[in-house]
């Protein structure tokens, strides 16, 4: 009974679910229809529209493409009637051009025949001129004839005791002349030439300036000299190899002695000194990077020196070597006598006298100003310095006048210019005014004799000679005491 139950409701199920299949399946294909048919419908409108879209863009592309054929024509067009235009009026021109040459041919013929008749018209003149020159030849040889018949002289001998007579008369009168003029010039030399020397000499002041062999450190107290000596006097050893100059620490009270015979070394080592002192960090290596820096700094300010020197003095064109080698000059003395003071001073004088003179004042105070340059090479050539100065003026092409002014204001070569003397009487009264230099001419000697007795003393010595004012001895020694 449960079995036909279950079994029923089994099927009843199945029934059902069969029903519910088929209404679906009815229900479904009507829409899949229905689906299509709008799908259709939405097709051809899409292609509709799409036709439509294609034929206006169509449409609108030609229009472009008249328009733009139209706007080329109208271009092309009008390019053509201008370059017509241009065409007409070029031919315009060449026709008012051929005319014009038309009418300056003709011109030109006019003026060649006219030319031609002048020509005919001058050589009639030259032949009418050749018969009377020789018609006058004829006359003039006749009457030669005649004047020789009567004097009893050829036409040369007359000429030649002509000449000779003005001769002796214009001998005489030039040595008349000649003799006058040489006293006159013994009368009235030397007071002018006083009166240009003391003239240029009150117009020029220049600064001296004494500069000895060596400089003075001022610290503030003793303990600073222990750092710079450091242990073991490392620091002092450091500084003084890397400067090249000696610095003396002893009991002068808040103060070092920094000795050398070059002035720029000692004044790097001052201010090295100055900058050790004020940063405190005193050690070799931190000595050698302020050495550095300072050496630098015043190589720099030599060239700055250089150029403030010749722009002061109106010197223009100098090569950038020389403006150096002028700088370094500040740091030079010849005697106790600053040489770049000493050099300007020159210039000055040179310039002041030249002008007196009429001569060219910008050559002679170039000169002035170059003429020790051969004083400042930084290299030791066996050369004197005024021949050392001519070689580096010729190098840098400075004019041929002022070379030959340093060269020669020794007299170690010829003078060739005016400004030489000039240069050497202005180099003389700038270095032998009072005051001026050091030493005078008993204690130079002096110290030369000096120099010779102190190398003498030296066992196996024979002779020695003191040269180049006191810079170099040169020794003679005995052979046979003295080993090679």
């Amino acid at each position: 009974m449960q079995d036909s139950s279950i079994l029923l409701y089994l099927l009843d199920t199945l029934i059902t679910a069969g029903i519910v299949f088929f209404i679906t399946r009815i229900f479904l294909g009507k829409a899949i229809k229905n689906r299509e048919a709008e799908a259709e419908v939405r097709a051809v409108d899409i292609i509709k529209n799409a036709e439509e879209k294609a034929e206006n863009l169509k449409n609108q592309r030609i229009l472009e493409a008249k328009e733009n054929f139209l706007k080329r024509r109208a271009e092309f067009e009008e390019e053509t009637n201008k370059r017509k235009r241009v065409l007409q009026e070029n031919e315009a021109k060449l026709k008012d051009f051929e005319r014009q040459i038309n009418q300056q041919r003709e011109q030109a013929k006019r003026k060649e025949d006219e030319l031609e008749k002048q020509r005919q018209q001058l050589a009639q003149q030259q032949e009418s001129a050749k018969r009377k020159v020789d018609e006058a030849e004829k006359a003039r040889t006749s009457a030669v004839s005649q004047l020789e018949k009567i004097a009893g002289l050829t036409a040369d001998e007359a000429r030649q005791q002509l000449v000779d007579n003005l001769k002796a008369e214009a001998e005489t009168r030039a040595s008349s002349y000649v003799k006058n003029i040489v006293e006159e010039a013994k009368l009235t030399a030397t007071k002018e030439a006083k009166k240009i020397v003391i003239e240029t000499i009150q117009r020029t002041a220049a600064e001296q300036a004494i500069e000895n062999c060596v400089s003075v450190f001022n610290i503030e107290s003793d303990d600073i000299k222990g750092k710079i000596i450091g242990r073991e006097g490392r620091n002092i050893r450091t500084l003084e190899s890397a400067v090249g100059v000696e610095i003396i620490v002893d009991d002068t009270p808040d103060a070092i002695v920094i000795s050398g015979f070059d002035p720029v070394r000692r004044e790097i080592a001052r201010l090295s000194l100055h900058r050790l002192v004020q940063d405190g960090r005193i050690h070799p290596a931190r000595i050698e990077e302020v050495v550095a820096k300072t050496r630098k700094n015043i190589e720099d300010e030599i060239v700055e020196i250089g150029e403030r020197t010749v722009i002061d003095l109106g010197i223009h064109g100098l090569h950038p070597e020389l403006i150096k080698m002028v700088g370094r000059m500040r740091f030079r003395s010849s005697y106790g006598q600053n040489l770049l003071q000493h050099s300007r001073e020159v210039a000055k004088l040179c310039a002041t006298m030249a002008s007196e003179l009429g001569l060219n004042a910008k050559l002679a105070k170039r000169a002035g100003l170059l003429h020790d340059i051969g004083k400042v090479w930084h290299e030791e050539p066996e050369l004197p310095h005024a021949i050392l100065g001519m070689e580096m003026a010729q190098k840098y092409k400075e004019h041929p006048e002022v070379c030959n002014a340093i060269g020669a204001h020794h007299d170690e070569i010829e003078m060739t210019s005016m400004i030489s003397p000039i240069v050497q009487v202005c180099d003389a009264i700038s270095g032998s005014r009072p005051g001026a230099r050091r030493e005078m001419m008993e204690s130079y000697i002096q110290r030369l004799k000096d120099l010779e007795a102190l190398a003498l003393n030296f066992n196996g010595v024979d002779k020695c000679y003191a040269i180049q004012a006191g810079r170099e001895l040169r020794v003679i020694v005995d052979s046979d005491n003295v080993s090679e």
